[in-house]
């Protein structure tokens, strides 16, 4: 069962020696290590956290700002194969994450990797769209992905 909490820098080296080798390879392709995306991510989110399996840390997830003046935030996920492997778990929480995400940001935006599949069908199954233009970054093809928030009123 995934537990959340607050991401904290403890949790780093844990998720960052068993990272599956998808999100490595986006992390080699933006020029950092799984453990320096970590710390760059969790240091510049306003909203972090940690999915725990069994009291471990699996996975975490946060937003950056963007554009602030825009209403923009950048969402992302960085985990092992353990936390995949409870996707029916991850997609459950998704939309209470995201709608805290949007609570800051009326649009979040950003890109994975056009080979990272299982991230890709999270997004989608979460409501995010995915563009079909690729752009390669560090020799990697990327796709953008989006979502706007749901105005309720």
């Amino acid at each position: 069962m995934i537990v959340l909490v607050r991401a904290s820098p403890a949790h780093v080296g844990r998720i960052a020696t068993r990272m599956r080798d998808a999100d490595k390879e986006e992390c080699a392709a933006l020029g950092m290590t799984p453990k320096g995306a970590l710390r760059k991510s969790l240091t510049a989110s306003v909203l972090a956290y940690t999915a725990k399996i069994d009291g471990r840390p699996e996975g975490m997830f946060g937003v950056t700002p963007g554009n602030t003046l825009e209403g923009i935030g950048h969402p992302w996920l960085l985990a092992t194969d353990a936390a995949f492997d409870c996707a029916r778990q991850l997609l459950t929480a998704g939309p209470g994450l995201i709608a805290l995400m949007h609570r800051r940001f009326r649009r979040l935006e950003n890109m994975v990797s056009a080979e990272n599949e299982r991230a890709i069908r999270m997004l989608g199954r979460w409501g995010f769209e995915i563009g079909d233009e690729q752009m390669m970054v560090g020799g990697v093809p990327f796709l953008r992905f989006w979502k706007e928030a749901v105005d309720v009123r």
